[in-house]
């Protein structure tokens, strides 16, 4: 029997993506050191999360979704943009991350997230992008390298999570604006 088509859809996540987005983030608080949260959270405690990720501004959510013969199916990952530090010298550097589903790795998730993600941001006053990278973890290296993200330090040691220490590697990638 022949597979029915897929195709990827990717769009501003929404208040209905909520408990999903939540089950999938939880995975990696569970399973790895790629979070370093340690307690899994419920859809309620994730709200005001999703709720700083409008569908404008410098700080998005975009999720990829499965389509099936034109059926939304589960969502297949996510990427955002957040504030880089508190402070308002910061406000037009982001630090960006991408979660893809458990199985979903090797489609190309992850590259179409940042793409309309990265497309999404390019009207933004936004002069860097930094992203964190517990190490190790070559597929998230590869992807933000193809990206045009630099390595600029590794924070050794930096958090500790299922009694072992890990660290973080730092990557930046300028987003075009110049003074």
């Amino acid at each position: 029997m022949r597979s029915k088509p897929t195709e990827v859809q990717v769009r501003p996540g929404v208040e209905a993506d909520l408990t999903a987005l939540t089950d999938l983030y939880n995975h990696y608080v569970r399973e790895t050191p790629i979070t370093f949260d340690t307690a899994v959270f419920t859809p309620e405690e994730r709200r005001p999360w999703l709720l700083s990720h409008p569908e404008d501004g410098p700080y998005r959510l975009m999720v990829a979704q499965d389509v099936r013969d034109g059926t939304f199916g589960p969502l297949l990952g996510y990427a955002t943009s957040s504030p880089f530090r508190a402070k308002a010298a910061y406000d037009t550097s982001v630090e960006v991350t991408v979660y893809c589903a458990p199985d979903a790795g090797g489609r190309g998730i992850g590259t179409l997230l940042y793409d309309a993600l990265f497309d999404a941001l390019a009207g933004e006053d936004l002069h860097r992008a930094y992203a964190g990278i517990t190490q190790p973890n070559e597929a998230s290296v590869r992807l933000h390298t193809r990206f045009g993200f630099t390595h600029v330090g590794t924070y050794r040691e930096v958090g500790r999570k299922f009694g072992t220490y890990w660290d973080v590697a730092w990557y930046e990638k300028d987003l075009g604006l110049r003074d």
